[in-house]
């Protein structure tokens, strides 16, 4: 996907980087394949905010993703590729030998026309699928599961790819390096889809003006430092004052702290995406 540059005959337009969707089909897909959404403001249950900065925006439909591709060893034909509102990745449209259609996530390459199928092992192109053990190592992958048969959880989003480096020594798990650089075990018989996740250029992206930003469903956010001393623990001080030690969230919570709790999965990290630094030895 290439990035659209607008002319700057205006303020807004000037720097603006928006998505070239001229290869996407004009008209939405099928409607059995989405289902309505409501739009909860980033409210609980009991209308509580749990999620700041949410609320109004475009109205749009959930679409239904096929995760786990466990439609094995039937063709399937590339009738478009279609915008989904929810993500920012694109998605194909399939279309199946025995006549059913189901979306998947576009990888990289693939074009209308195309033929896809999955399988326990399939050929390496891009938007087969398979299980892990079978992909030769240094494949690019996305949409890999964690879990046989729960459907897809790594490497959804635009741009994202994950590389298979080989069974380990008990043949039960696959190493892979994620695209935060961490390499973890997966399931040697999880499924994966061959190739890059397409609309690589979404980071380029500049959306330009707040309207379009509201658009999406994201409400306006003040800076700490702009608030009063008793709203925020950046605010106070003459003029513009200074931080003064590390960043805190509204409730004085440092940010940045590792926030991982999940000591069950640890035993599946084999490097970390961060190596902890060590402190300058005294003299």
């Amino acid at each position: 996907m290439a990035v659209r540059v607008l002319k700057p005959t205006t303020s807004s337009t000037r720097g603006t980087r928006l998505e070239d969707r001229s290869m996407l089909e004009k008209k939405s897909g099928p409607k059995k394949l989405s289902v309505s959404k409501n739009q909860k403001a980033g409210r609980n249950n009991q209308g509580k905010i749990t999620i700041r900065h949410r609320g109004g925006g475009f109205r749009r439909r959930v679409r239904i993703i096929d995760f786990k591709r466990d439609k094995s060893g039937i063709e399937a034909k590339v009738l478009g590729l279609y915008f989904d509102p929810n993500r920012s990745a694109h998605l194909a449209l399939l279309q199946y030998a025995d006549g059913e259609k189901r979306y998947i996530i576009a990888p990289r390459r693939l074009k209308v026309g195309d033929k896809v199928i999955s399988g326990e092992k399939v050929d390496v192109l891009p938007g087969n699928a398979m299980m892990v053990k079978n992909i030769p190592s240094g494949t690019s992958v996305h949409c890999l599961e964690n879990r046989i048969g729960k459907g897809a959880v790594f490497a959804r989003s635009a741009g994202q790819e994950i590389i298979i480096q080989g069974l380990d020594t008990t043949g039960k798990y696959v190493q892979v390096k994620m695209p935060s650089g961490e390499i973890r075990l997966v399931p040697a018989n999880a499924m994966a889809t061959i190739g890059q996740v397409g609309n690589e250029e979404k980071m380029n992206v500049k959306l330009g003006k707040a309207g379009r930003k509201r658009n999406l469903g994201w409400r306006p956010e003040v800076r700490g430092m702009a608030m009063h001393a008793v709203e925020h623990p950046h605010g106070g001080g003459e003029g513009k004052g200074q931080i003064g030690g590390q960043a805190k969230d509204i409730w004085g919570n440092r940010i940045g702290t590792r926030t991982r709790r999940n000591k069950r999965t640890n035993k599946y990290i084999i490097k970390r995406r961060r190596t902890r630094q060590r402190p300058f030895a005294k003299k």
